[in-house]
């Protein structure tokens, strides 16, 4: 029996105290750049489903930094071409806004299957980066989430 992936994802947005932003390069589309995303699996918690994803994409332990549930979801609708990793019919997706503050910009190591690059750009620049308008309205809205 074929394992689909939940409609129910994490939108990490990494950044630095100084609002540098971390952006990976999908390796299945050449120039969409994004923060870490992710879909949850079985039945673990959103905040799980998160430092999970950030350690399979970036090889960083958010356990040693600040990871913030923003308690906001956005729902999109999912790319035909990735909706065969779905359930049949499913078209949509509930995604769960997190941020991870790295006292300053941290080696990464991107998962090669995932990933083709990295990059950590001031946060204006690597809004205008993200090719998900969710994503980029999460990074716009940094500077108003910090202390």
């Amino acid at each position: 029996m074929k394992q689909y992936k939940q409609p129910i994802s994490v939108l990490v947005v990494i950044h630095t105290a100084a609002l540098e932003v971390l952006l990976l390069e999908r390796a299945s589309h050449a120039g969409y750049w994004q923060s870490v995303t992710g879909s949850r699996e079985a039945t673990e918690a959103l905040i799980e489903t998160a430092h999970r994803e950030v350690l399979e994409e970036t090889g960083l332990d958010s356990h040693h930094f600040r990871l913030s549930d923003w308690q906001q979801t956005n729902t999109y609708e999912i790319f035909p071409e990735w909706r065969h990793r779905y359930a049949p019919g499913v078209t949509q997706n509930t995604e769960h806004v997190f941020s991870l503050e790295l006292p300053a910009i941290q080696p990464v190591r991107i998962a090669p299957g995932e990933h083709l690059a990295y990059a950590w750009h001031p946060w204006q620049e690597a809004a205008e980066r993200c090719f998900s308008a969710s994503n980029r309205d999460a990074i716009l809205a940094l500077p108003s989430r910090q202390p």
